[in-house]
This record gives C-alpha cells, sequence and structure tokens, in this order.
C-alpha cells in the first residue's frame, strides 16, 4: 500500500572502515566514516525504472522493484540516481551505502514513516541477490546508516553493540595501485578463534585493539602487502587493519597525527585518502 506519496526525495548515507571481518566468525565490527553516498528517487510521467548511474545499475534495479510496489511503476517513471564519494572495490562499503541509501530513499517515496529494521534488510537482501557479500554484510550496512561504531552479529542481524566514534580522530585510507582483491575469503574461518577474539575485544570497547589484530589476521591469510599497515602503525596510528577484504589498508590516528600518517603511506605505491569518522545516522528528505 502506497501511503503519503513523495514524488522527489533525497537519501545521504556515509561509507565506513573495517574493524573486524565477518567472514572468519560470523561477528564483525566496523566504523563509520564522513565520505557520502547520496541517492535520489524522482516521480515522472511515463512508467518503469530509469537508473541514472553505472554502480551496479542491476543491484539497484533490483533493489527498487523490490520495494516499490507494481501500480506504482505502472503508473509513473521512477527516476534513480546516485552520486558517490566512496571509491568502490576497495573494502570502504561503498556497496552497503549505495544500497542503503537507495533503499531508504525508495520506502520514503511511498510512507513518510520510516522503519529501520525494513530498510536495512532490503539493502542487505539486494546485496546478497546480487552476490556483492559473502555474509550478508550487516555490520557494513549498519556502520554506514547508523554512524558511529558496530559491534554486530551478522548471522542473526543482531546489532550487539553501538558506540560513539571518537571525534578527535580520523580514518587515513590507503588504496593501493596495484593490488586486486585475491580468493582468500574460504581461508578466513580456519582463523575463527581469533576473530572471535576481536569481537569480544570489540565488544568490551576496546575496539581499536580488535582492529589492529583484525589487521595481523587479515594480512596473514590474504597475502597482501603488510609493510604499509606496520609503517602506519610505526608512525603513530592507534590502529590500522586491511578494510573489509582489500585492498585497501585504513588507519585511525589523532588529528595531530594525520600528517605523519599520510607520508607514510605516501611511501607506497598508491593514493592516500583522509576522512572524519562519522556519528550522524542515514537521513532523507523530501526535496520536491
Amino acid at each position: 500500500m502506497v501511503n503519503n506519496l513523495n514524488s522527489c526525495v533525497r537519501a545521504t548515507v556515509h561509507g565506513a572502515i573495517s574493524i573486524l571481518n565477518a567472514i572468519g566468525s560470523g561477528y564483525g565490527s566496523a566504523v563509520g566514516i564522513s565520505l557520502r553516498v547520496v541517492s535520489e528517487v524522482r516521480l515522472s510521467h511515463g512508467k518503469g525504472l530509469n537508473v541514472q548511474t553505472e554502480l551496479g545499475k542491476d543491484l539497484l534495479e533490483y533493489l527498487a522493484n523490490t520495494i516499490l510496489p507494481p501500480e506504482l511503476l505502472s503508473q509513473n517513471q521512477i527516476n534513480i540516481g546516485i552520486t558517490s564519494e566512496i571509491p568502490p572495490g576497495f573494502g570502504l562499503k561503498s556497496s552497503s551505502a549505495v544500497t542503503g541509501a537507495l533503499s531508504l530513499a525508495c520506502f520514503k517515496i511511498i510512507d513518510d514513516k520510516i522503519d529501520d529494521k525494513r530498510v536495512l534488510n532490503s539493502a542487505i537482501a539486494a546485496s546478497v541477490k546480487a552476490g556483492v557479500t559473502f555474509t550478508g554484510a550487516f555490520d557494513d550496512t549498519a556502520a554506514c546508516y547508523f554512524g558511529g561504531v558496530v559491534i554486530t552479529d551478522n548471522r542473526s542481524r543482531k546489532l550487539v553493540k553501538h558506540f560513539h566514534a571518537p571525534e578527535t580522530l580520523c580514518a587515513v585510507v590507503f588504496l593501493p595501485r596495484l593490488a586486486t582483491r585475491g580468493d582468500f575469503m574460504s581461508r578466513l574461518p580456519i582463523m575463527s578463534d581469533l576473530f572471535f577474539d576481536s569481537f569480544n575485544l570489540a565488544k568490551s570497547g576496546n575496539y581499536w585493539k580488535a582492529m589492529k589484530l583484525n589487521g595481523v589476521i587479515m594480512s596473514s591469510v590474504s597475502g597482501f602487502d603488510s609493510r604499509p599497515m606496520l609503517d602506519v602503525l610505526k608512525a603513530g596510528a592507534i590502529s590500522a587493519s586491511i578494510s573489509g577484504n582489500g585492498p585497501s589498508i585504513a588507519a585511525v590516528t589523532s588529528l595531530e597525527n594525520r600528517k605523519n600518517i599520510v607520508d607514510a603511506f605516501s611511501q607506497h605505491d598508491g593514493r592516500v585518502l583522509i576522512s572524519k569518522l562519522n556519528n550522524e545516522k542515514a537521513s532523507v528528505e523530501v526535496i520536491e
């Protein structure tokens, strides 16, 4: 049923970096960063979907079709636009942010009342269907949507803990120029006991130590070059880890020390991003 139909809405969701990879144990953790994805959904004369982006177009069409009622699609053209500040394919949760933003915008089109659980479940189901996630990525989706530090049980899609991210810290992310994601995910459960140790650290509030342990485990299993991570830890980063399934390496540092972290990363072949940590929940507005 369509209630309080809106003709144009804009949703904003932020990205995130990994604290704990959920593939190894089923438990995950991530922290929001300030890089944004904006999804705009607009009704116009015509019918069907018009997705104006190349960011996973098939996935976004599937997601919109699962949320929007058939009668709305048959009586209106639904124009979908996505803009993203998050580099795709580096483990910075771009897929979770994009699907979360579109899911939120689609629900807002048909009803002013937003149910966060429905928004997240729809985004995750579409990502699983498209094969862009192995675990459902509830940790990533929750961090992008709610902001802050989240600790999750991905199998039951339960938010175990939610901490405010320290605003005196920032993320510095290294995007290696040549590295690609390897085929190592099936080996991560071998280290499930260590991943579970990382989960317990994060749950107790010691999430930066958990992130560092995750980095050690991930680099040993994945085969990614660990030297950039070790270099930024030597340069004073509070924590560092491979984000997601890589190949990016994310470091957390004080604002005052970020130049030293950038300099350490810059000794390696790649580019560097700096982002504030994000505590803002996803937002949506009617813009007609």
